[in-house]
């Protein structure tokens, strides 16, 4: 098989001393594993950074083979954030949850558009709001649509709208900003159980059943904000 195409690098492991495997999400066929060899060498080695985008050509001589990239840069998007920890700890998070929850070889431009909307977002003032929004539009792509705006009930406590879902008799609280999104979040608290709300429900509907450990890197970039 061979193909060219347009990816983001979403991880990379050592191969050899001078090559490693890398996996790419790419526009045409979704995510695609294979070695990059001489990857170590000056010319390519500080491109390779998880969330950069590359121009790449593959090829396998069969698909019970592992095959090989032939890369160029497109985009170096990830170096911008080398001094900001806690978005470039969101883009090793964001690139690896592409990574657990996609299949190989399987085309879906609807994530591959997410992506280029991931870069965007990080520019914005209310990156981390926009982030929990991102997860969950991501989520409902692959498959597993939260759908809080159907579950939600809402009642106005001292003044105050609040949303909340009831579970095993318990009443838990939503932030409001994930109904009502053109809402603004004052208080870092908000983010966080989002962010918290969003992990409970990848990890208990999506993770556990299908074996998969939460994510290391989810959880570093959670205790960054905190």
């Amino acid at each position: 098989m061979q193909l060219e195409d347009k990816g983001y690098l979403l991880s990379k492991s050592r191969y050899n001393e001078n090559s490693v495997v890398a996996e790419m999400f790419t526009e045409n066929y979704g995510k695609i594993s294979g070695i990059i060899f001489g990857a170590t060498s000056k010319k390519l080695k500080n491109y390779l950074q998880i969330g950069n985008k590359f121009h790449i050509n593959f090829n396998s001589k069969n698909d019970n083979r592992v095959g090989y990239f032939k890369i160029e840069i497109d985009r170096a998007l990830t170096p911008a954030y080398f001094e900001n920890k806690k978005k470039l700890a969101c883009i090793i998070s964001a690139m690896n949850l592409i990574k657990l929850l996609t299949v190989e070889s399987q085309e879906n431009i609807n994530i591959f558009k997410l992506i280029d909307n991931f870069f965007y977002l990080l520019k914005d003032d209310t990156w981390i709001k926009q982030f929990i929004l991102w997860e969950l539009q991501f989520l409902k792509v692959i498959g597993y649509d939260l759908e809080l705006k159907n579950l939600a009930i809402e009642e106005i406590v001292n003044g105050k709208k609040i949303y909340f879902v009831i579970s095993n008799n318990e009443k838990k609280l939503i932030p409001n900003f994930l109904i009502d999104i053109n809402k603004p979040v004052l208080d870092n608290k908000v983010l966080l159980n989002g962010l918290k709300l969003v992990g409970d429900y990848l990890d208990k509907s999506i993770l556990k059943p299908n074996n998969i450990s939460f994510p290391n890197t989810r959880i570093e970039f959670v205790n960054l904000i905190k």
